[in-house]
């Protein structure tokens, strides 16, 4: 979470899809997993930078005795150099991004944690004035509705950042931040996990962003986000969304109906009234059209869907500095509370392949006995390394790509 990060590789503190739609690593309910390369391994020059930094931090503020108990059990940590080097620079569209956002896993999870937390969501809202269905969207994407957190050490991480130097200055101003929080006794060393560049709990928060705006929800003296209980995590991410300017009762946005040949105005910051935007022809794809000023925006092109976005999405863009998230949130936030799915329709993509044909590819690979692992038309790695072992099956230039020739040999 913060407004450094940008969605896939989510500059700074997720790391790949899942990391902003399902968190930074794995982690089961109560048990942390080890990830690759993310045991430590001596490392010379780590350990005197980490002797420098430890009289920077004392000479902070920080007491000896946080410090060394930080560090008791850090070391340097090759797995989060690897992923820091290695971000992958690529967007997927936004039809994909919604897929897999509001996926019906997803929604299936987050039912049931809105009815098993609803209590605690009603009195976030009534407290910070922030929906329900809103926050919890939010932890559906960050976190995957709290199962995927991370499970990384938190000050190992930060150190080996830091270290590593290429965005130095900024890592090691989070992990004395990461310190005051050990300091503040909200948390302890070794419960202190999460993504490998440092986002925690179940909203991922990293620690600069959680020192201004983590909130004691439930009275309990700490500002726990690590918890398996929410509960502070929910309250803080409402506590952001207010903060970041959230108004209660006003839409994120609303899917719109754009008339063919619509050449008016466009893009975030050319805001218009219901009534102006009516008087351009624009519809509402249901319900109506936002109060007050929206902007109208088409991610995906004229031809696909467009929305009118409200103030309210840029408290969302607060949280995560890019429209699909924004959208992403938005949209899975409508679902969660019962609304439909995108009315309008995406073009084909860069392959030449609609949804519905992407969907046909995988059930038909899948049926060949080449497993997709899922027909929701996202082509992940699971389908690319199906289409390639098809191809090598059957004597085919193995591209690992999917086009409209390969569908049509598969019967479609």
């Amino acid at each position: 979470m913060q407004v450094t990060r940008r969605v896939f590789t989510s500059g700074l503190v997720a790391t790949t899809l899942a990391g902003c739609i399902g968190g930074g690593g794995a982690r089961v309910v109560g048990q942390s997993i080890a990830e690759p390369g993310m045991t430590p391994v001596p490392d010379a020059g780590y350990d005197a930078w980490v002797a420098g930094f430890k009289s920077r931090a004392a000479a902070k503020g920080i007491p000896q005795s946080t410090i060394d108990s930080a560090f008791r059990a850090a070391g340097f940590l090759p797995g989060v150099i690897e992923r820091d080097r290695n971000q992958t620079e690529f967007k997927r569209s936004l039809e994909d991004y919604l897929s897999i956002a509001a996926s019906d896993e997803r929604l299936s999870t987050g039912a049931q944690a809105v009815r098993q937390y609803g209590s605690v969501l009603s009195a976030v809202e009534a407290r910070y004035g922030v929906e329900g269905n809103v926050v919890a969207a939010v932890w559906g994407l960050e976190s995957f509705f709290g199962t995927r957190r991370g499970s990384i050490p938190i000050v190992a991480a930060l150190s080996t950042l830091a270290y590593e130097g290429r965005r130095g200055a900024f890592f090691e101003e989070q992990l004395i931040a990461a310190l005051r929080i050990l300091q503040n006794g909200d948390t302890t060393p070794g419960n202190m996990v999460g993504s490998w560049a440092g986002a925690m709990g179940h909203t991922q928060f990293i620690p600069t962003s959680y020192l201004s705006l983590a909130v004691d929800f439930n009275g309990d003296g700490r500002r726990d986000i690590w918890s398996d209980d929410p509960t502070d995590s929910l309250a803080s991410t409402a506590n952001y969304l207010a903060q970041s300017g959230w108004t209660r009762g006003l839409p994120w946005g609303v899917e719109v109906i754009v008339p063919a040949g619509y050449s008016g105005p466009s893009g975030r910051g050319n805001g218009r009234s219901a009534a102006d935007w009516a008087a351009l022809g624009i519809q509402a794809a249901s319900g109506s059209l936002p109060s007050g000023a929206s902007s109208l925006i088409q991610p995906a092109g004229a031809s696909g869907p467009g929305f009118l976005i409200t103030r309210n999405f840029n408290a969302i863009l607060r949280y995560n500095n890019a429209e699909n998230y924004a959208i992403g949130v938005g949209h899975l936030s409508d679902r969660l509370r019962g609304g439909g799915p995108i009315r309008g329709s995406f073009p084909p993509d860069e392959f030449g392949l609609t949804k519905v044909q992407r969907q046909s590819l995988q059930q038909r690979l899948t049926a060949a006995g080449f497993d997709t692992g899922g027909t929701d038309g996202v082509i992940g790695n699971k389908t690319k390394a199906a289409i390639s072992a098809y191809q090598a099956a059957r004597g085919i230039a193995v591209t690992g790509l999917p086009s409209p020739d390969l569908l049509r040999a598969l019967g479609g």
